[in-house]
């Protein structure tokens, strides 16, 4: 099977996606990790950003807004902090607010950014009794002592809750303001703010995680009004602007790739496994710009790239506050980039990766080795056989990261970034193809990257050299024996399962009510064969959708049983399983308690685990 890094969820801390290839020797598979990052968290390929998730890059994207009636528009979506567990009480996730989280566009083809969009963020309690911060409750009621909480809120707050109590709901207030920076960062031309095309304010709102139902009745109207009309420095016609939490968009079978890379077909169904992250959120910067706004040249290509900045210096406070955990000095420093999905995660050596974070594009001329001469394809051979590409200097790998595809985004620039040719018309969402250029899609990723592009399948293909097949005049088929496999990490994503829509990423998923609905099961009771499930409860709790796979022969039966008692019966035992059980509401008892088992059985042998 075979691994491709994650995505470089910003270089910082890029995220792991990594997908499969094909069945191996431990032996080989050994080899194949010892050239791939030492690492087992989602976006944590670089080791420096682990202290540091708050300004961990997750993801960029960047696309022609294809909202009806946005058609003049390109979005630009910066995602941090990722693997956030909607639950996390009681402060949940803020953003750094000493820190600088960048979204950076170079216009002339030459790595050096020329229009930058600086985030910066604000959190603070409010101040109900002089001298104390945050919101309290009278010890005891109702005129007792002003007690401070030490939870989020005190109340339900948004659309569709009661008027809050004198002093407000929510005890955790965070604000930001979005610089204009154009030019070179280092010495800009000038420096402005987004205003409010409402009022003129340049601070802007956030919502707050998603606690849970009870203190936000109604989120989606609640987070709504937190999406802006902005006026743009420079530019003509209005923008749109959001910051805050979303559910993670990115898809990846994680957990089974780091299990040795333990995919059950590499290049079978796309959609046979559950994405790593679907249960976890994640904080996303949205812009909406003019494409006038971005200065793109004749051309019309742009390269984009996100970055997070930390002060150089801290010193750990002996008495530290709400305000001041910490004393910083010194000069702002780069911790964080991600540009391409998968990058730092899939193709820079360990002992490199720190090094790449902290690095610019117009740098990236250190970084060449790895994009002539990628290891993957030399580890999926080792493990799965595979020939790897023949085109060394591999020439589309170059093109690819450093300078853009002919005919579609080249600019030559030899910086690793997202390019996109904001000529090109966007794809309706219902037109939209999740292999990008390699589904007939020109307008999703590589020429940028929109949140329905399956990058983890599209960049297994194009490390086996998929552009060999695409007339690009960079390599030939013969180049590459295996770029016409469907390399696959079996985790679906596509444009359906978004919104049509800025900040066109979902809603988060609620930390409350807790109804865990993810099950699993492994398999063992056989010598040489071994299986896993993994189970989805349905919201309505009355059944229990069910995927498994094994590699038990000859195997004829397989059921859902609760002790020898036989509580579903699946159509088939020939993996992959795939199955729908109706549950009584004393059979979703028994799962919750972990009573229920997954039974495989040939004439041979019998596989069997509990249900957890």
């Amino acid at each position: 099977m075979l691994h491709i890094p994650a995505h470089d969820r910003d270089g910082t801390r890029p995220r792991m996606r990594a997908p499969g290839l094909i069945p191996f020797s431990l032996l080989a598979v050994l080899i194949l990790l010892a050239a791939l990052p030492a690492v087992a968290a989602s976006d944590r390929a670089a080791p420096a950003i682990l202290d540091m998730p708050d300004v961990e890059a997750a993801d960029f994207y960047l696309f022609r807004s294809y909202e009806p009636g946005r058609d003049g528009f390109v979005t630009l979506i910066a995602d941090y902090n990722p693997m956030q567990d909607p639950f996390g009480a009681p402060t949940y996730f803020p953003l750094r607010s000493d820190a600088y989280y960048d979204i950076r566009i170079d216009s002339t083809g030459d790595a050096v950014e020329d229009l930058t969009f600086r985030f910066r963020f604000t959190n603070k309690l409010p101040v109900v009794v002089p001298g104390t911060q945050g919101l309290g409750v009278p010890v005891p009621p109702p005129d007792g002592t002003f007690v401070p909480v030490g939870i989020a809120n005190i109340a339900p707050f948004g659309p569709g809750a009661p008027p809050p109590p004198p002093g407000g709901a929510l005890n955790f207030l965070r604000s930001y303001t979005v610089r204009v920076i154009r030019g070179p960062v280092d010495h800009p031309t000038s420096v402005d703010f987004l205003s409010n095309a409402d009022d003129g304010t340049r601070r802007f709102g956030m919502p707050f995680d998603y606690i849970g139902t009870r203190s936000i009745p109604q989120y989606d109207a609640y987070a709504a009004q937190f999406v802006y009309q902005v006026n743009i420095p420079g530019c003509s016609g209005t923008g749109r602007l959001f910051a805050g939490p979303r559910k993670d968009p990115f898809a990846m079978n994680l957990g089974e790739f780091f299990d040795l890379v333990h995919i059950a077909n590499p290049v079978g169904p796309r959609a046979a496994a559950t994405s790593s992250f679907a249960n976890k959120n994640i904080t996303s910067l949205a812009l909406e710009v003019p494409i006038s706004c971005l200065g793109a040249g004749s051309g019309g290509v742009v390269g984009g790239w996100t970055s997070a900045h930390l002060k150089r210096t801290r010193v750990l406070a002996d008495a530290p506050t709400f305000d001041a955990p910490w004393v910083e000095s010194g000069d702002y420093v780069q911790v964080a980039r991600v540009a391409n999905p998968l990058v730092n995660l899939m193709e820079i050596g360990v002992y490199q990766k720190n090094l790449y974070n902290a690095s610019q594009p117009k740098n990236d001329g250190q970084f060449l080795l790895y994009f002539q001469k990628p290891s993957i394809p030399v580890g999926i051979q080792i493990v799965a056989g595979v020939p790897p590409p023949t085109n060394l200097p591999r020439t589309d790998l170059v093109a690819l990261y450093t300078k853009g595809l002919p005919g579609l985004n080249q600019d030559n620039s030899g910086g690793e970034v997202l390019r996109l040719n904001t000529s090109a018309a966007a794809t309706p969402v219902a037109a939209q193809n999740n292999l990008g250029l390699l589904g007939g899609d020109g307008a999703g990723w590589p020429n940028g990257r929109r949140p329905g592009d399956d990058v983890v399948d599209i960049t297994l293909r194009m490390l086996e050299g998929a552009l060999c097949y695409q007339n690009l005049g960079l390599c030939q088929p013969a180049d590459a024996p295996a770029g016409a496999l469907p390399f696959t990490d079996q985790a679906w994503v596509e444009a359906s399962q978004f919104p049509a829509a800025f900040p066109y990423l979902n809603l988060p998923l609620p930390g409350a009510p807790n109804r865990p609905r993810v099950f699993n099961a492994f398999l063992s009771g056989s010598p040489a064969a071994s299986g896993v499930c993994t189970g989805l409860l349905t919201p309505s709790l009355d059944a229990l959708a069910i995927t498994c796979t094994h590699n038990l022969p000859g195997a004829s039966v397989a059921e859902l049983v609760q002790g020898a008692t036989v509580i579903c019966q699946f159509a088939t035992a020939a993996s992959p399983i795939q199955a729908v059980c109706p549950l009584t509401p004393a059979q979703v008892d028994a799962l919750q308690k972990q009573r229920l088992a997954v039974l495989v059985a040939s004439p041979a042998a019998v596989l069997s685990g509990p249900v957890q």
